[in-house]
């Protein structure tokens, strides 16, 4: 017979005091008046505590000792007999402890119908308890009979205080989440919120919450509908409700941008909008490539948010993918400072390096090596180690020592595919920054031997061939990415370009540029191709109105110099020379601006 476990005997003594009490009058205890009358040892104590603070049982010897067989027979692996005769005693009892206690045994032995049968005996014996209300809701999930779930989703708002129901209704989607069947899920939680969602006290919760199990069962149109309406039933009219602009901000990232308006909507006149939320709108931007919007948020948040350490490190970095050296080395450091008072050393970790790698860029572009390497140097967690070799390479090669620099990445560690990949990244980038395209084309051509239909490396390589003026074999290798990954709109993009900007097959590069856009609709770099190939059509007005909005959405070098060049042609030459030199400001080296000056022989 198995030994009976420290549960057991507490158990035992509790009932069996319970028993007593039940049976014997209340005295007050006598105090101890010889060593043999001394306190019970610790555990026996604990359980006499426990045994003290129990409410008085109604067990009589014959349930006694039913538990006490009930616990003995899950001990020793039984744990079916067991449950049965802890679920009657519960049943005879009435008593919340022992309903739960034969809920989790039926869950430790993986009996999910066993202790629906217990949990819905418990919530029928106490229709008031919240946590028997909760172990069915859960059961129910955890068995997928989802549709079930209504009336104890809708119970568990009801019975929650009115100041926590927000809340809870707002944790609905997460207890949803491992369900398979997401578009069920959704119309069940919407069905069992229904009456909430009419609520003005927790209207807006409830919309929110089946924007997010509408946006998890890929329904984008009822993600939008849902975060519209949850931001329109905000208290009294008030458009400061954050959940909706939370999921409109998901939305944005899956390419819905009609959900931007709930987004400006809620920073409209809010002083109070969250830091935290205008930079998840930036991000959106970012991603959006709308750098020059994204940029005027940050400075929003460093503005009225001073404090706030991320906004300083993103503004840094776009200051600096803008050659605007001097306030991005502001920024980052800024940056520095303040994580360096407020953030856990985990945090600190991982932004530092992040704003120590743009400082060493900041001081590569200036040309003062010994302060690059300084910065680098400041780096030492181990995650980064890839970052900081590559800049150290780039300031190698940057002083005439490629062959070093490349020497510098290839002995850095490959712990696995990845890092294999990594490295061959970090090799390319640096051979194509100081034009070595051959000998990037090789280092790819090398790595596609291993992996013939890894897009990402066979566009690269595409890239390459057409800076070797191998602009067959760049066609053969994009129209092969289109072939293995359809909705790559990169390779449409840069292959309708191609043929735009060598004023050929326009009509086909035309159809091909509007094909990247449907995957894409936002992204200003195609729209600046649209523009160009509208330009080789001979569609000048047309061509200038796609390239201003282009320019304005993302004020680039290559966009002014497509801009500038069909205001030449249009006769607008002093507004083309204003935008060539905002180009030359933001990349004096791009190539497409300088070919286009030698080309019409503009001194700026």
């Amino acid at each position: 017979m198995k030994k009976i476990s420290g549960l057991v005997l507490a158990l035992v003594w509790m009932m069996a005091g319970g028993l007593a009490r039940a049976q014997t009058p209340a005295t007050p205890p006598a105090a101890p008046t010889s060593p043999a009358e001394a306190p019970a040892p610790a555990g026996l104590a604990q359980a006499r505590a426990a045994q003290d603070n129990a409410p008085r049982s109604q067990l009589d010897a014959q349930l006694l000792y039913q538990l006490l067989i009930g616990e003995l027979t899950v001990q020793q692996g039984e744990p079916g007999a067991g449950y049965a005769l802890i679920l009657d005693a519960a049943r005879k009892t009435g008593d919340a402890q022992l309903y739960q206690r034969a809920t989790d045994i039926a869950l430790q032995s993986r009996s999910g119908d066993a202790a629906l049968q217990a949990a819905t005996a418990w919530k029928q014996a106490q229709p008031a308890s919240r946590e028997a209300n909760r172990y069915v809701l859960q059961i129910l999930i955890a068995l997928n009979r989802i549709t079930e779930t209504v009336e104890p989703l809708r119970a568990e708002v009801r019975m929650a205080p009115e100041a926590e129901r927000s809340g809870v209704i707002a944790a609905i989607p997460r207890i949803y989440a491992r369900v398979s069947d997401k578009k069920l899920a959704a119309l069940t939680v919407e069905e069992a919120l229904a009456p909430s969602a009419t609520n003005p006290g927790t209207a807006s919760a409830a919309w929110t919450a089946i924007a997010r199990m509408r946006l998890a069962a890929e329904d984008s149109n009822g993600a939008l509908d849902a975060a519209r309406r949850g931001q329109a039933a905000s208290t009294g009219g008030d458009e400061r409700a954050e959940g909706p602009v939370l999921v409109a901000l998901e939305l944005m990232d899956a390419q819905r941008p009609e959900a931007e308006a709930l987004v400006r909507r809620y920073f409209e006149g809010n002083p109070k909008a969250l830091p935290e939320i205008r930079m998840g709108y930036a991000r959106a931007l970012l991603d959006a490539r709308r750098y020059a919007e994204a940029s005027a948020q940050l400075q929003i948040v460093t503005r009225d948010k001073p404090d706030y350490p991320e906004g300083w490190l993103v503004l840094g970095s776009l200051q600096l993918q803008d050659n605007q050296l001097a306030p991005a080395q502001t920024s980052l450091e800024r940056y520095i400072a303040l994580v360096q008072q407020q953030a856990s050393e985990a945090e600190r970790s991982r932004g530092l390096a992040q704003a120590y790698l743009a400082l060493s860029q900041v001081a590569e572009k200036r040309k003062d090596y010994a302060a690059a390497e300084a910065w680098l140097a400041k780096i030492d967690n181990p995650a980064d180690l890839v970052q900081a070799q590559t800049r150290r390479a780039s300031i190698l090669a940057s002083r005439g020592k490629l062959e070093e620099g490349r020497a510098v990445i290839r002995q850095l560690p490959e712990r696995n595919a990845n890092d294999a990949r990594l490295k061959i990244s970090a090799e390319v980038s640096l051979l194509r920054e100081f034009k070595q395209y051959r000998a990037a084309y090789d280092v790819l051509a090398g790595a596609i031997a291993k992996t013939p239909d890894d897009v990402e490396l066979l566009y690269d390589q595409s890239m390459l061939a057409e800076k070797l003026d191998s602009l067959d074999e760049m066609e053969r290798l994009l129209r092969r990415v289109i072939a293995i990954k359809p909705d790559y709109h990169h390779a449409y993009n840069a292959l309708g370009y191609s043929l735009a900007d060598r004023g050929v097959r326009l009509q086909e590069a035309r159809e091909l540029i509007r094909k990247a856009l449907t995957f894409a609709p936002s992204d200003p770099f195609i729209r600046d191709s649209l523009g160009w190939v509208e330009f080789r059509l001979g569609n000048k007005t047309e061509a200038l109105k796609v390239l201003e909005a282009a320019y304005k959405a993302r004020p680039d070098a290559e966009i002014a110099a497509h801009l500038g060049e069909v205001l030449w042609s249009l006769g607008q030459r002093d507004r083309a020379t204003v935008i060539w030199k905002e180009g030359q400001l933001l990349n004096p080296t791009n190539d497409t601006l300088l070919e286009t000056l030698k080309r019409l022989r503009v001194k700026l």
